[in-house]
């Protein structure tokens, strides 16, 4: 198993945009058979990541892996999760349920708070 890490922007519009997050990515002997271990670093508010674990609930990451799946579109598919979140299979139950209700604003504020807090670039 090899560990590496990997900087990646908050996309505009979102309410992670001027933040910068760190995943950590576990790529095991058998990639790319079977799919990395990718989680947040950074802290971050969002349905569809575990907030204690950093873990991230995407099928590409379980059980919709193909080996044509490479770490950079892999990456690119975690950032594209940040400007459209699922909450509808929420690991942060406290996000999905503002999103299910139709609170975007608190969902927004909660989400730029912690970009804020544990994103910003120092």
């Amino acid at each position: 198993m090899t560990a590496r890490t990997r900087l990646v922007k908050g996309p505009d519009g979102t309410p992670y945009q001027g933040g910068v997050f760190q995943l950590d990515i576990r790529v095991p002997d058998q990639y790319p058979l079977v799919p990395p271990a990718v989680q947040y670093h950074t802290k971050i508010f969002h349905p569809n990541v575990h907030f204690k674990t950093g873990e991230i609930c995407l099928d590409i990451l379980k059980n919709a892996w193909s080996p044509a799946w490479t770490l950079q579109s892999t990456c690119q598919a975690i950032v594209a999760l940040m400007s459209d979140a699922a909450p509808d299979s929420p690991l942060n139950c406290d996000a999905g349920n503002l999103l299910r209700a139709g609170d975007v604003r608190g969902y927004n504020a909660l989400a730029r708070m912690y970009t804020h807090e544990h994103a910003a670039p120092k």
